[in-house]
């Protein structure tokens, strides 16, 4: 099936559809199977202590897994997380942006499955990792 959209047509989309989040999630790159996302680091994804909150690293994995879904089936707006298990490994550097890589490891013709690697830029090991499931909306063909 391949990419529907590339990076471009992909953050052109995401703007349109969630304007309330452009410029915090940039495309980075995009592949058939893979998608890195970044989480541009703004004092509003903080909790106390500095770090990145868990709800900001859920935020990020969650339009990671949207955003590679969405790549490959072309522009439905509605597809939904139907699922979503997330580990928070350790505490993500303070002042720096966090990146996602987001694997698709299976694309059906009403699920979309994923998983996320979630480092802070310039660190080595992963600050969290997630499983999620997109339901597609009916009405497309495989």
């Amino acid at each position: 099936m391949g990419l529907q959209m590339d990076a471009a047509e992909l953050a052109k989309f995401l703007d349109q559809v969630f304007p309330q989040v452009r410029g915090e999630f940039l495309v980075e790159a995009l592949e058939e199977e893979k998608i890195l996302m970044r989480l541009c680091v703004q004092d509003k994804h903080l909790r106390p202590g500095g770090t990145v909150s868990g709800p900001s690293m859920f935020a990020l994995a969650d339009c990671a897994a949207y955003a590679m879904t969405l790549a490959r089936i072309g522009e439905q707006a509605l597809a939904v997380t139907t699922g979503c298990s997330m580990d928070f490994m350790r505490k993500p550097a303070a002042g720096s942006d966090l990146l996602a890589t987001c694997s698709l490891l299976k694309l059906g013709r009403t699920l979309a499955v994923c998983d996320i690697l979630i480092h802070s830029v310039g660190l080595e090991a992963p600050v969290a990792r997630a499983s999620m499931t997109y339901s597609i909306p009916p009405n497309r063909s495989v």
